[in-house]
Formats: C-alpha cells, structure tokens, sequence
C-alpha cells in the first residue's frame, strides 16, 4: 500500500545475520525433528523474517504504535461498538499480582479471592438486569448469543418440542451476529420487518406467528436496537412469543443506554448477553479479549453451563451437579482478568451512581444529533438511546460524495471515522456513538467537524472523494488490502513524495 518514505517496513530495516537476541547454547542434546515432526511438516527453506538488532526492532513497533488510533489518542465515535474509556484503575485493578499470577488449575482453595470476585459479579449484573441467574463464562456478545440459543434449544428439547421448533425470528435492525449465532444452533432464519418508526412491526410478528405457531423456538430482539432506539414494542412482543410458547432473547450489546434505567427481565425477556467490554468499560479494541454474561429467567437457570460459581458458607466453589446444564461453553471461566475490569468499574460507580452510564450515553448522542441534524438528517427522527444514526443520502445524490468520503475526511480533522453503511437498512448511514466517557467539549470538536465537511461536500466535493490528505497513508484499495492480506516485501523499494490516492 502507498506509504511516506521515512517510514520502512520491518523487511527493509533487514540485515543479513542482525540478531536482537542470541539464545545460549542448548545442552540438551539435538533430537532430528524429521522423525519427531514428519519430514512433510519441515519447511524446505528457512521463513524470509526480517532480521534486526532489538533497538530497530522496538523503535519499529514503537512508531507503528504512534500512527496507530485508539482511544487514548482521541475520540473513538465507532457506533455499536462502544469505544469509550477504560479507566486506568482498573488497570491497576486487573494488574494485581493475587490475580494475574493466579491459575485456572490451582484448587477452589487457593482460588476464593478470583471466585468471590467473580460472584459478586454475577450478583450485581442480576441486579442489573433483573434475570434470576448469571453466568461469567462465555468471553465475548457472539459467543453470549450463542450460549443463549443453545439454552433456548435445551429448554424446547426437554419439553419434547425440539424437533418441532426450528424457526428464530431475528428483525432486520438486529445486529449481524444474531442470524449466524441462529444458524450455528441448527435454526431457521426468518427477518422481521421494522416499521416507519423504528420498533418491531407488530404486524409482521404476529403474521409470522400464525403461520409458523409453533415451530418457532425464539425470537432475537437487539434493545436498543441498532438503530439506536429503544424497541417500544418490545414487551408486546414478548407477549406475543410467550403466547405460542416461544422465548425471546435480548441482544444487550446496547446495554450501556439501560443502565440503572431499564432492567430487560422486565420488559419480559428470557435472556440476554452482555457486552462487558463494552457497557462496563473493559477493552475491546483489536477484536479482544472481550467478556461476557448471559443473564437468564427461571426456567432457563437449570441448563446454565458447568461449573457454575457457588458461595457455600463463607467460602466459594465451582458447583458441577446440574443434570440438565448444556455443559461447558469455554476451556476455563471467561476471560478473568476483563471480569476483574468490569468489577472494578461496577463498585467504583457504586449503586447509586450506576444510572449515570445510561443517562449520559443517552444524553451525549441526543445532544451530538442536535448538533448535526440540519446538515445529516436522523435516519428515524425520535429520541435516540446511546448513539444515532444519521444519513448523508443527499450528499451522494446531490455532490456525488458518499458517507464513505465523509468518513476518510474525518482522518483528516483528526478524528476517527463512525461506523458506515451499518444499519443496512439505512442508505448512506453514517452511527455515531459518543458514549457517556466524552465531554461536551470533545461532542463540540467532532461536531463542528462534521459540519464544516458538510460545507466542503457542497462546495469542494473532490476534496472529500480524494481524503485523507495529511495522514501517513493515503485512501487505500481496501479490497486489495482484504484479498491479500501478506505482502512479501523483497530489497528496498524507493517510494515517491506523492502517493497515489488509491495506490497498491
């Protein structure tokens, strides 16, 4: 891909034989990895890696680090996705030695600060939500999805509806993940419409249930949903499924917007994940490690997976006699050390305090679509919930300049793009999440940013279809850049001053 010439890739530091670490001589003695590994898993030649001194090697990374974008560098606005801040405490928290120096193996009696940790957790993510029982084990919102279904299939199998429930209702402003999640438990898809104002089409609900009775097993409800409102006809719903003998899970990745306001168990939900590296704070860029929970009611409790975490008496345990659990779900228990972030965060607002996530989330992305909305217009107009979801339809239809080109502009300003062209429902969508981390000084900034690359759209729009301009890289191939993700870099490569808006 195009790039300045004072920055070299790690092949074109390469020196033949430059080491940064030299091993000590091995005294065991050599075995022949032929005949340990099989000759077929032996390469022929050794891999082409860069070889450099340590200095070269850490001022590499150390650069890369600097031109790469991350929370601490600036405002983060990746709607959905909850971008917001860890605080450092909980750094220091997680970085306690009793913890990071403990074992998954070692026994319960060496382990009680971990499991009460860990049980406390789960108590105050039920008072959270409302749900009967919580579990800590599944490590991330996909894998929660995923847990909840496999609950949901249990509890049909043993009322000896399995093999009659097939079908999982999923509305079209549902996240992503909720169909392949569906499909991977063995599920029928069926999309559910959204209606003008941006809930569930009741309508179209209760058409599907009469056709299909029930077959259906579930239905998946993402509140607030990814059009950044809040499903309003998310209790009727439930009603409705609850009718014909069906659940209906809670997509809870938008949790942040609820907090101490709402609790889904009593809207009528069955269960729902949680995203704890995104509504309590625990990292969550680069794809993870992220947590997660399951929250669940009553009657889905007796199939949670085992172990499950148990206080008995003044000590705690992992309990494993449940008959009916569907079993373990990940080799140890979730990603411990982002459930001791999340816990941090959690005491640290303390009860009282816990409501202010939700309304600040709420009130940061109210108060950036009033900023914005004559210039991008909301997608839906009504109150939105954490984040909003604005279009720059008339841009492309009037300038030619897509919600694409507005994103690459941004890099230019500084700041790092929203989410595009997600909710598909939505054209040319641009969703911003500011989230309840970020002053109204920093909402003020990105606004106005936004508003001054409206004016450039109407008045200079091949200055946005070329953007960026001041980064280190210029506007990539990214489908180039998806397709091939190695290049092999061979000899130094002399690069031109300017590079090529779209070069690879």
């Amino acid at each position: 891909m195009g790039r300045q010439v004072d920055f070299p890739l790690i092949f074109e530091r390469s020196v033949p034989e430059r080491r940064g670490v030299r091993s000590p001589v091995c005294d065991v003695p050599a075995q022949p990895l032929a005949e340990l590994l099989g000759s077929h898993n032996l390469r022929a030649e050794p891999p082409a890696l860069p070889e450099v001194s340590e200095l070269d090697a850490l001022r590499h990374y150390t650069r890369l680090s600097q031109r790469n974008y991350g929370i601490d560098i600036g405002f983060y606005p990746l709607g959905s996705c909850t971008m917001k801040y860890n605080p450092r405490i909980n750094e220091k928290v997680a970085a306690l030695t009793g913890f990071t120096h403990a074992h998954p193996l070692q026994p319960e009696s060496l382990s009680q600060g971990a499991l009460q940790l860990m049980y406390e957790l789960q108590q105050d993510l039920k008072a959270i939500t409302g749900f009967a029982e919580v579990t800590l084990q599944n490590v991330a919102g996909a894998h929660g999805e995923l847990l909840s279904l496999m609950l949901i299939k249990k509890y049909h199998e043993t009322r000896g509806e399995g093999e009659r429930r097939k079908i999982v209702l999923v509305p079209d402003s549902a996240h992503g993940t909720n169909p392949a999640s569906a499909a991977l438990c063995g599920y029928t898809v069926q999309s559910i419409p959204t209606n003008a104002d941006g809930d569930t089409d009741l309508d179209a609900l209760q058409k599907a249930i009469e056709q299909h009775g029930d077959a259906i097993a579930a239905m998946m409800l993402t509140n607030p949903s990814t059009l950044g409102l809040f499903d309003r006809n998310a209790r009727k719903a439930c009603e409705l499924l609850h009718a014909v003998g069906a659940l209906v899970f809670c997509d809870g990745a938008n949790m942040n917007a609820m907090v101490g306001v709402v609790r889904p168990a009593d809207i009528g939900f069955d269960c729902m994940h949680l995203n704890l590296h995104k509504t309590f704070s625990t990292p969550h860029g680069g794809g993870g490690p992220g947590a997660g929970a399951v929250g669940v009611s009553e009657k889905l409790a007796p199939f949670l997976p085992t172990p499950r975490i148990v206080q008995q008496d003044d000590c705690y345990a992992l309990s494993y006699d449940h008959p009916h659990s569907i079993g373990r779900v990940h080799a140890f228990y979730g990603n411990f050390l982002n459930l001791v972030r999340a816990y941090a965060y959690i005491r640290a607002y303390g009860g009282e305090n816990l409501r202010n996530i939700g309304e600040f989330a709420v009130l940061n992305a109210n108060y950036m679509l009033a900023r914005i909305r004559h210039a991008f217009p909301p997608a839906i107009d009504r109150l939105c919930m954490h984040e909003c979801v604005v279009t720059a339809r008339h841009f492309k239809q009037q300038y030619g300049v897509r919600a694409f080109d507005i994103a690459k502009r941004l890099l230019d300003y500084g700041f790092h793009p929203p989410t595009m062209y997600f909710p598909l429902i939505v054209p040319e969508c641009l969703m911003i999440e500011p989230t309840e981390s970020e002053s109204k000084q920093t909402i003020d900034m990105f606004a106005n940013a936004l508003l001054e690359i409206a004016r450039e759209a109407m008045e200079q729009p091949e200055l946005l279809q070329n953007a960026p301009h001041n980064t280190p890289v210029r506007r990539l191939d990214e489908a180039g850049a998806a397709k091939n993700l190695i290049l092999r870099w061979q000899g130094a490569v002399i690069y031109p001053q300017e590079v090529p808006a779209c070069a690879c």
